[in-house]
Protein backbone atom coordinates (compact mmCIF):
# COMPACT_ATOMS: atom_id res chain seq x y z
CA UNK A 1 0.00 0.00 0.00
CA UNK A 2 3.44 2.35 0.26
CA UNK A 3 2.74 2.79 -3.38
CA UNK A 4 -1.22 4.04 -2.85
CA UNK A 5 -0.20 6.13 -0.37
CA UNK A 6 2.08 7.94 -2.14
CA UNK A 7 -0.21 8.41 -5.11
CA UNK A 8 -3.29 9.73 -2.38
CA UNK A 9 -0.01 12.38 -1.79
CA UNK A 10 0.44 13.46 -5.43
CA UNK A 11 -3.72 13.46 -6.18
CA UNK A 12 -3.82 15.74 -3.14
CA UNK A 13 -1.44 18.05 -4.41
CA UNK A 14 -2.64 18.03 -8.32
CA UNK A 15 -5.95 18.84 -6.92
CA UNK A 16 -4.55 21.71 -4.51
CA UNK A 17 -2.84 23.03 -7.83
CA UNK A 18 -6.26 22.89 -9.79
CA UNK A 19 -7.67 24.92 -7.15
CA UNK A 20 -5.12 27.96 -7.52
CA UNK A 21 -4.91 27.84 -11.49
CA UNK A 22 -8.74 27.39 -11.77
CA UNK A 23 -9.15 30.72 -9.31
CA UNK A 24 -6.65 32.57 -11.42
CA UNK A 25 -8.56 31.76 -14.52
CA UNK A 26 -11.31 33.32 -12.70
CA UNK A 27 -9.43 36.35 -11.66
CA UNK A 28 -7.68 37.07 -15.32
CA UNK A 29 -11.68 36.53 -16.54
CA UNK A 30 -12.89 39.21 -14.90
CA UNK A 31 -10.22 41.37 -15.31
CA UNK A 32 -10.19 40.82 -19.02
CA UNK A 33 -13.75 42.01 -19.28
CA UNK A 34 -12.75 45.25 -17.24
CA UNK A 35 -9.82 45.42 -19.27
CA UNK A 36 -11.92 45.13 -22.46
CA UNK A 37 -14.37 47.39 -22.06
CA UNK A 38 -11.41 50.31 -21.90
CA UNK A 39 -9.79 48.79 -24.78
CA UNK A 40 -12.74 49.28 -27.23
CA UNK A 41 -13.62 52.71 -25.63
CA UNK A 42 -10.32 53.82 -26.16
CA UNK A 43 -10.62 52.43 -29.81
CA UNK A 44 -13.07 54.26 -30.76
CA UNK A 45 -11.78 57.80 -29.60
CA UNK A 46 -8.22 56.94 -30.81
CA UNK A 47 -9.88 56.26 -34.24
CA UNK A 48 -11.99 59.49 -34.26
CA UNK A 49 -9.69 61.66 -33.57
CA UNK A 50 -7.15 60.31 -36.00
CA UNK A 51 -9.88 60.57 -38.71
CA UNK A 52 -10.05 64.49 -37.77
CA UNK A 53 -5.86 64.98 -37.85
CA UNK A 54 -6.21 62.88 -41.02
CA UNK A 55 -8.77 64.96 -42.23
CA UNK A 56 -7.09 68.29 -41.13
CA UNK A 57 -3.54 66.90 -43.00
CA UNK A 58 -5.15 66.63 -46.40
CA UNK A 59 -6.75 70.02 -46.15
CA UNK A 60 -5.25 73.41 -47.84
CA UNK A 61 -4.34 74.31 -44.73
CA UNK A 62 -1.04 77.24 -44.60
CA UNK A 63 0.09 75.61 -41.64
CA UNK A 64 1.15 72.03 -39.95
CA UNK A 65 2.11 70.55 -36.46
CA UNK A 66 5.66 68.96 -35.40
CA UNK A 67 4.28 66.22 -34.56
CA UNK A 68 2.95 65.62 -38.41
CA UNK A 69 6.44 66.26 -39.98
CA UNK A 70 8.53 63.14 -40.69
CA UNK A 71 11.97 62.96 -40.35
CA UNK A 72 13.59 61.43 -43.11
CA UNK A 73 16.80 60.01 -41.91
CA UNK A 74 16.34 59.64 -38.44
CA UNK A 75 18.86 59.63 -36.08
CA UNK A 76 17.90 59.50 -32.62
CA UNK A 77 14.87 57.08 -31.50
CA UNK A 78 13.40 55.76 -28.27
CA UNK A 79 12.28 51.75 -28.60
CA UNK A 80 9.26 51.31 -25.79
CA UNK A 81 8.78 48.13 -24.35
CA UNK A 82 5.36 46.81 -22.84
CA UNK A 83 5.51 43.45 -21.31
CA UNK A 84 4.15 42.28 -17.34
CA UNK A 85 5.03 42.50 -14.05
CA UNK A 86 3.87 39.18 -13.53
CA UNK A 87 3.91 35.53 -15.08
CA UNK A 88 1.93 32.59 -16.14
CA UNK A 89 0.33 34.26 -18.87
CA UNK A 90 1.63 31.51 -21.52
CA UNK A 91 3.79 33.27 -24.34
CA UNK A 92 2.87 37.12 -23.75
CA UNK A 93 5.93 38.52 -22.45
CA UNK A 94 8.00 36.11 -24.96
CA UNK A 95 6.53 37.29 -28.39
CA UNK A 96 7.16 40.76 -27.31
CA UNK A 97 10.68 40.36 -26.15
CA UNK A 98 11.80 38.73 -29.03
CA UNK A 99 10.20 41.63 -31.57
CA UNK A 100 11.74 44.09 -29.51
CA UNK A 101 15.66 42.05 -30.22
CA UNK A 102 14.84 41.76 -33.61
CA UNK A 103 13.94 45.62 -33.46
CA UNK A 104 17.00 46.63 -31.87
CA UNK A 105 19.16 44.41 -34.50
CA UNK A 106 17.28 46.90 -37.34
CA UNK A 107 18.32 49.89 -35.14
CA UNK A 108 22.19 48.76 -35.14
CA UNK A 109 21.59 48.23 -39.20
CA UNK A 110 20.08 51.32 -39.93
CA UNK A 111 22.95 53.18 -37.59
CA UNK A 112 20.18 54.70 -35.49
CA UNK A 113 21.09 55.97 -32.09
CA UNK A 114 18.49 54.65 -29.56
CA UNK A 115 17.09 54.67 -26.57
CA UNK A 116 15.71 51.42 -24.75
CA UNK A 117 12.66 52.35 -22.19
CA UNK A 118 10.95 48.96 -20.64
CA UNK A 119 7.87 48.94 -18.71
CA UNK A 120 7.34 45.87 -16.29
CA UNK A 121 9.12 43.40 -14.17
CA UNK A 122 9.28 40.82 -16.81
CA UNK A 123 10.68 42.36 -19.91
CA UNK A 124 13.34 44.09 -17.08
CA UNK A 125 14.76 40.68 -15.81
CA UNK A 126 14.79 39.35 -19.53
CA UNK A 127 16.39 41.88 -21.10
CA UNK A 128 19.25 42.31 -17.56
CA UNK A 129 20.06 38.60 -18.41
CA UNK A 130 20.52 39.21 -22.42
CA UNK A 131 22.61 42.24 -21.38
CA UNK A 132 21.05 44.66 -23.19
CA UNK A 133 21.22 48.36 -21.77
CA UNK A 134 18.09 49.64 -20.15
CA UNK A 135 17.96 53.34 -20.14
CA UNK A 136 14.51 53.98 -18.26
CA UNK A 137 12.52 51.14 -16.14
CA UNK A 138 9.11 51.48 -15.18
CA UNK A 139 7.09 49.26 -12.58
CA UNK A 140 4.42 50.63 -11.72
CA UNK A 141 1.88 49.77 -15.07
CA UNK A 142 -0.10 47.52 -13.49
CA UNK A 143 -2.94 45.50 -15.71
CA UNK A 144 -5.37 48.78 -15.09
CA UNK A 145 -2.81 51.93 -16.25
CA UNK A 146 -4.53 55.16 -15.38
CA UNK A 147 -4.45 57.99 -18.49
CA UNK A 148 -2.57 60.46 -16.25
CA UNK A 149 0.67 57.90 -15.56
CA UNK A 150 0.24 57.07 -19.39
CA UNK A 151 0.50 61.37 -20.38
CA UNK A 152 2.91 61.72 -17.79
CA UNK A 153 5.29 59.67 -20.89
CA UNK A 154 3.41 61.32 -23.46
CA UNK A 155 4.27 64.68 -22.77
CA UNK A 156 7.87 63.77 -22.32
CA UNK A 157 8.00 62.03 -25.71
CA UNK A 158 6.15 65.24 -27.01
CA UNK A 159 8.56 67.99 -25.79
CA UNK A 160 11.78 65.91 -26.68
CA UNK A 161 10.02 64.96 -30.15
CA UNK A 162 9.57 68.90 -30.88
CA UNK A 163 12.90 70.21 -29.66
CA UNK A 164 14.79 67.70 -31.71
CA UNK A 165 16.01 65.27 -29.17
CA UNK A 166 14.32 62.51 -30.48
CA UNK A 167 13.51 61.64 -34.58
CA UNK A 168 10.84 58.73 -33.60
CA UNK A 169 8.93 56.88 -30.97
CA UNK A 170 8.48 52.93 -31.38
CA UNK A 171 6.05 51.05 -28.97
CA UNK A 172 6.94 46.94 -28.60
CA UNK A 173 3.56 45.66 -27.52
CA UNK A 174 0.53 42.94 -28.40
CA UNK A 175 -1.75 45.06 -30.09
CA UNK A 176 -5.59 43.41 -28.99
CA UNK A 177 -7.48 43.19 -32.28
CA UNK A 178 -10.46 40.83 -30.84
CA UNK A 179 -10.83 38.14 -28.22
CA UNK A 180 -9.43 35.42 -30.42
CA UNK A 181 -6.54 37.50 -32.03
CA UNK A 182 -3.89 39.49 -30.36
CA UNK A 183 -0.58 40.05 -32.10
CA UNK A 184 3.03 41.26 -30.61
CA UNK A 185 3.86 43.99 -33.26
CA UNK A 186 6.49 47.38 -32.75
CA UNK A 187 4.57 50.21 -34.28
CA UNK A 188 6.15 53.66 -34.92
CA UNK A 189 3.53 56.40 -33.52
CA UNK A 190 5.78 59.34 -33.62
CA UNK A 191 5.93 61.32 -36.10
CA UNK A 192 2.18 61.30 -36.92
CA UNK A 193 2.74 60.99 -40.41
CA UNK A 194 0.35 57.36 -40.82
CA UNK A 195 -2.39 59.72 -38.57
CA UNK A 196 -1.66 63.25 -40.45
CA UNK A 197 -1.46 62.07 -44.09
CA UNK A 198 0.51 63.37 -46.84
CA UNK A 199 0.87 66.87 -46.69
CA UNK A 200 1.66 67.48 -49.82
CA UNK A 201 -1.48 65.82 -51.67
CA UNK A 202 -3.86 67.74 -53.86
CA UNK A 203 -7.00 68.13 -53.89
CA UNK A 204 -7.89 67.99 -49.93
CA UNK A 205 -10.08 66.07 -47.88
CA UNK A 206 -13.47 67.01 -49.19
CA UNK A 207 -14.24 68.17 -45.64
CA UNK A 208 -14.87 71.93 -45.02
CA UNK A 209 -13.70 73.36 -41.39
CA UNK A 210 -14.97 76.32 -39.79
CA UNK A 211 -12.21 77.49 -37.14
CA UNK A 212 -12.36 78.87 -34.37
CA UNK A 213 -10.72 80.59 -32.48
CA UNK A 214 -8.21 80.04 -35.07
CA UNK A 215 -6.41 76.78 -37.15
CA UNK A 216 -3.28 76.94 -35.50
CA UNK A 217 -4.01 76.94 -32.13
CA UNK A 218 -7.04 74.33 -32.67
CA UNK A 219 -4.03 72.05 -34.18
CA UNK A 220 -2.03 72.65 -31.54
CA UNK A 221 -4.08 71.23 -29.28
CA UNK A 222 -5.63 68.17 -31.62
CA UNK A 223 -2.67 66.79 -32.52
CA UNK A 224 -0.91 65.88 -29.15
CA UNK A 225 -4.24 64.82 -27.92
CA UNK A 226 -3.99 61.96 -30.92
CA UNK A 227 -0.98 61.18 -29.75
CA UNK A 228 -1.58 60.76 -26.57
CA UNK A 229 -4.79 59.01 -27.00
CA UNK A 230 -2.42 56.34 -29.47
CA UNK A 231 -0.14 55.71 -26.66
CA UNK A 232 -2.79 55.21 -24.19
CA UNK A 233 -4.37 52.73 -26.47
CA UNK A 234 -1.63 50.98 -26.32
CA UNK A 235 -0.89 50.39 -22.43
CA UNK A 236 -4.82 49.28 -22.79
CA UNK A 237 -4.07 47.19 -25.60
CA UNK A 238 -1.05 45.63 -23.95
CA UNK A 239 -3.40 45.37 -20.83
CA UNK A 240 -6.00 43.23 -22.19
CA UNK A 241 -3.64 41.18 -24.24
CA UNK A 242 -2.28 39.88 -20.74
CA UNK A 243 -5.06 38.84 -19.09
CA UNK A 244 -6.45 37.28 -22.20
CA UNK A 245 -3.10 35.33 -22.37
CA UNK A 246 -3.15 34.43 -18.73
CA UNK A 247 -7.03 33.52 -18.63
CA UNK A 248 -5.84 30.87 -21.60
CA UNK A 249 -2.89 29.55 -20.09
CA UNK A 250 -4.72 28.85 -16.54
CA UNK A 251 -7.52 27.52 -18.09
CA UNK A 252 -4.84 25.01 -20.57
CA UNK A 253 -3.59 24.03 -16.45
CA UNK A 254 -6.82 23.80 -15.38
CA UNK A 255 -7.67 20.95 -17.79
CA UNK A 256 -4.47 19.46 -17.97
CA UNK A 257 -4.68 19.35 -13.66
CA UNK A 258 -8.02 17.53 -14.39
CA UNK A 259 -6.44 15.09 -16.95
CA UNK A 260 -3.51 14.45 -14.05
CA UNK A 261 -5.63 13.96 -11.68
CA UNK A 262 -7.79 11.39 -13.62
CA UNK A 263 -4.61 9.62 -14.59
CA UNK A 264 -3.66 9.66 -10.64
CA UNK A 265 -7.40 8.26 -9.64
CA UNK A 266 -7.08 5.35 -11.69
CA UNK A 267 -3.72 4.52 -10.71
CA UNK A 268 -4.42 4.17 -7.09
CA UNK A 269 -8.10 2.75 -8.01
CA UNK A 270 -5.16 0.04 -9.40
CA UNK A 271 -3.03 -0.24 -6.90
CA UNK A 272 -5.66 -0.51 -3.98
CA UNK A 273 -7.29 -3.25 -5.97
CA UNK A 274 -3.83 -5.03 -6.10
CA UNK A 275 -3.34 -4.97 -2.52
CA UNK A 276 -6.92 -5.82 -1.72
CA UNK A 277 -6.42 -9.43 -4.12
CA UNK A 278 -2.85 -9.72 -2.23
CA UNK A 279 -4.58 -9.45 0.99
CA UNK A 280 -6.89 -11.58 0.05
CA UNK A 281 -4.95 -14.30 -0.92
CA UNK A 282 -2.68 -14.33 2.13
CA UNK A 283 -6.14 -14.63 3.95
CA UNK A 284 -7.29 -17.54 1.91
CA UNK A 285 -3.36 -19.01 1.60
CA UNK A 286 -3.51 -18.97 5.33
CA UNK A 287 -7.03 -20.50 6.07
CA UNK A 288 -5.82 -23.52 3.67
CA UNK A 289 -2.69 -24.27 5.96
CA UNK A 290 -4.47 -24.49 9.17
CA UNK A 291 -7.17 -27.05 7.68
Amino acid sequence: MANARLLVKRLKSVRNIRKITRTMELIATSRFKRAMDRATEAAEYTRKISEIVGDLGKADLKFSHPLLQDRPEPKKSVLLVLTSNRGLCGGYNGAVLRNTLKHIETLKADGIDYSLEVSGKRGIKFLNFQKVDIDESYTHFEDSPTFAEVDELGSRYVDDFIAGRIDRLDVSYTSFQSISRQQAVVESILPLSSLGGDEGESGGSGVDYEFQPSPQEILEEIVPAAFRAKLFKCFLDAAVSEQIARMVAMKGATENADEMAGDLKQQYNRARQAGITSELAEIIGGAAALE
